[in-house]
């Protein structure tokens, strides 16, 4: 098995890329209007990186926040920048090829995830970890012919990601959902000053 370039690139590489490409405000805004638009008790969080959008999570409403990433060191940065919350748990996890076992929860939040986890396992894991009547909220990255899918920019690591990212199609991905009783509650675009689109779409799961 190949090993994850997640797993070689650094945490500041990630954050200043994304930072770069006018997508780290994008995301933890687009967290934030699920959070909004949701209102959970719990939340986990796939891909959590270094955490960003932790800070627009109401701590008086949410007892419970999950987060997961297969980069243990990012893991570490998330423990140092919010640990000082008591209901923060975190797990190191490849969800592409490994099962998730953890107690589910009422919102599961995946922004740019599935590009470079899949939808297999990686697809399975989310809705496993998904309470009964609970809600996923979902980011995917629109596909555009002047636009590569990795934005290059001053950090060169990054480009380890573009042999594994995969565009995702919104309508074959809320199919999919369909099949697993899931139906779509409300679904977004947020253009990027860059020239990219985010999709965010908030599903409900079977009750």
């Amino acid at each position: 098995m190949m090993s994850s370039p997640w797993l070689t690139i650094p945490l500041a590489d990630y954050e200043g890329h994304m930072g770069a490409a006018k997508q780290l405000q994008a995301l933890s805004e687009l967290f934030a209007r699920a959070l909004e638009i949701c209102r959970p008790g719990s939340v986990a969080v796939l891909g959590i990186a270094g955490g960003n959008g932790l800070e627009r999570i109401d701590h008086a409403a949410v007892s419970r926040i999950v987060g997961v990433d297969i980069n243990a060191h990012y893991l570490d940065e998330v423990r140092r920048r919010f640990g000082q919350q008591s209901h923060l748990e975190l797990h190191c996890v490849d969800l592409s090829q490994e099962e998730l076992r953890v107690a589910p929860v009422a919102l599961v939040h995946a922004a740019l995830f599935f590009e470079h986890a899949g939808i297999g396992r990686a697809l399975d894991n989310a809705l496993a970890l998904l309470s009964r009547g609970g809600q996923f909220s979902v980011v995917l990255q629109l596909p555009d012919r002047d636009q590569p899918g990795v934005t290059v920019t001053p950090y060169p690591s990054m480009q380890q990601l573009t042999a594994s990212f995969s565009f995702v199609d919104v309508s074959r991905f809320r199919g999919l959902l369909e099949k697993q009783g899931l139906r779509l509650l409300q679904e977004e675009l947020r253009p990027l000053s860059t020239g990219k689109t985010f999709w965010l779409g908030v599903f409900a799961g079977p009750e």
